[in-house]
């Protein structure tokens, strides 16, 4: 019973260390109060790797430049040593705790002088991999049980169940990727409503939901069948089959997927935010839905300061759990007012 005992902890303990999805950063001794430092820190607490850097490049403080160079080699360190991706990483802590006074004297006239007192501190950062634990699933997750289905479907042991959800993240990014590449966009809208996975041993059933599917296989009609070939390559399957099929959606700007990319197209193009969202609105009251609420945040129009506007139309009961409401979160970067990128995040589409 002792060595069944030992081999579970010992069994634990790598499964525990295989999923490393943490990393830390610390800096030692930096010449500036702790004062300082946690002004800006808490401006980037919680926030994304490539947001907080934007944040930081465009903040007048001094202690920016030596956090910047703090985060950019943690998520360094978690891209060559660890495997991570950078679009999925997010700072979950960021402390800052007083070091030692560094005391001198300064030389004055007829022997005089006087001391200065320079504080130093030690700045930790933590970022962490959120690819296996979307935060912004947790809308749809709640109602699974009564209005909302799985997107993937296979059993694994819970030892292979991470490299399962990685297995799946690939598979759905190699086909966005295949779609924003061979695809004939004309408004900027892709069409994915949702991928559908189903495993079982010697063969994935791969469903994608799209609303404009013409666009896709118009004039090509094996870019299926290439599609399957890079998914193949990709992942290297070569015991298992894989079969891949379209359906078509017959209201498709009643999805929160296609609708996030319509508007994210419109504000690429310059179109004024509200402009976009009335828009939205219009097509969605032509899908026939109940209600829908549509929040952007970010520096909206080019302002210098970030700010959170929402609209709702209709009913969106969010503590109803018997309702239908899908949700959807989705980023864009575009290029305004001489700024590299802009992050807005789309969400809370309601559908009853």
């Amino acid at each position: 019973m002792v060595r069944n005992k030992n081999k579970d902890l010992e069994i634990r303990k790598r499964e525990k260390e295989d999923i490393k999805t943490e990393v830390y950063a610390l800096s030692q001794s930096i010449s500036m109060s702790a004062h300082k430092a946690r002004r800006v820190l808490d401006q980037i607490r919680g926030r994304s790797y490539q947001e907080t850097l934007m944040i930081l490049e465009l903040m007048p403080y001094r202690a920016c430049y030596p956090i910047f160079k703090l985060i950019y080699s943690a998520a360094a360190n978690a891209k060559h040593n660890m495997g991570l991706n950078e679009e999925y990483l997010v700072i979950i802590k960021a402390t800052v705790n007083e070091d030692t006074t560094v005391k001198k004297l300064k030389p004055r006239a007829r022997g005089r002088s006087y001391p200065i007192k320079r504080p130093t501190c030690h700045i930790t950062i933590v970022l962490k991999d959120i690819s296996l634990y979307e935060e912004s699933v947790v809308e749809n997750s709640i109602r699974l049980a009564t209005t909302q289905g799985h997107h993937s479907l296979w059993f694994a042991q819970p030892k292979n169940y991470s490299k399962g959800l990685q297995e799946d993240q690939k598979i759905r990014e190699c086909i966005k990727n295949y779609v924003q590449k061979n695809m004939r966009i004309s408004s900027g809208v892709e069409g994915i409503a949702r991928i559908e996975i189903q495993k079982r041993i010697d063969l994935i059933q791969i469903i994608i939901h799209m609303g404009f599917p013409k666009l896709l296989v118009e004039g090509k009609p094996r870019r299926i069948e290439e599609l399957q070939m890079n998914v193949q390559k990709e992942l290297n399957y070569v015991n298992r089959k894989l079969n891949i099929t379209i359906t078509r959606i017959t209201k498709p700007y009643g999805h929160p997927n296609i609708l996030a990319e319509f508007i994210a197209g419109q504000l690429r193009n310059r179109v004024s935010f509200r402009k976009a969202i009335k828009k939205a609105i219009e097509l969605t009251e032509q899908a026939d839905t109940k209600g829908i609420q549509v929040q952007i945040a970010g520096r909206i129009d080019g302002k210098e300061i970030a700010r959170v506007e929402w609209i709702r139309e209709g009913r969106v009961p969010l503590q109803t759990i018997r309702a239908k409401i899908d949700y959807c979160s989705y980023r864009v970067r575009t290029y305004i007012w001489g700024i590299r990128y802009q992050n807005l995040d789309i969400c809370r589409r309601g559908i009853k």
